[in-house]
């Protein structure tokens, strides 16, 4: 016996594996509340050693919190570089990681446009994320690309 449950559903226990664990905060009624989001960032420092921290401890395995897409935020960072967005719910976000290479990362953007507009979507714009490289360890610096988020 293997010690997990039969295949059942979409659970399959071929599919498990060995894993640091996750851990989940939510209001099953949708509500958004600070409490959830500083619950999460609690229930990443009490995992700390999934940071997979080696010989920079500042470096880790990017290990974050996944919430609803911060409608009111996203209108006012998207009418800061002349988008205006529809409805809450009627778009969509991407955080893209591009390479530094000025030609290349054009090369990226062009190709995610095509892919979406294959899609029947239009890509609005796209916003640069503001990155504190301060706190960034010298493994992290060294290969850190562009961040920015495609609307």
């Amino acid at each position: 016996m293997s010690g997990y449950p039969e295949k059942q559903g979409l659970y399959d226990p071929a599919h498990e594996k060995d894993a640091c664990g996750v851990g989940f905060i939510v209001n099953v009624n949708g509500n958004k509340t600070p409490s959830i989001v500083e619950n999460g960032l609690l229930i990443l420092k009490r995992m700390a050693h999934r940071g997979a921290v080696g010989a920079d401890p500042k470096t880790g395995d990017g290990a974050g919190i996944l919430i609803q897409t911060p409608h009111d935020f996203f209108v006012k960072a998207a009418s800061e570089i002349k988008i205006n967005l529809p409805a809450q719910g009627e778009y969509g976000t991407g955080l893209i990681f591009l390479p530094l290479e000025k030609n290349t990362a054009y090369a990226v953007k062009k190709e995610v446009e095509k892919a979406a507009k294959e899609c029947g979507q239009e890509v609005l714009g796209w916003r640069n994320v503001p990155v504190n490289k301060a706190v960034l360890g010298e493994t992290a610096k060294a290969s850190c690309p562009d961040f920015v988020q495609v609307l």
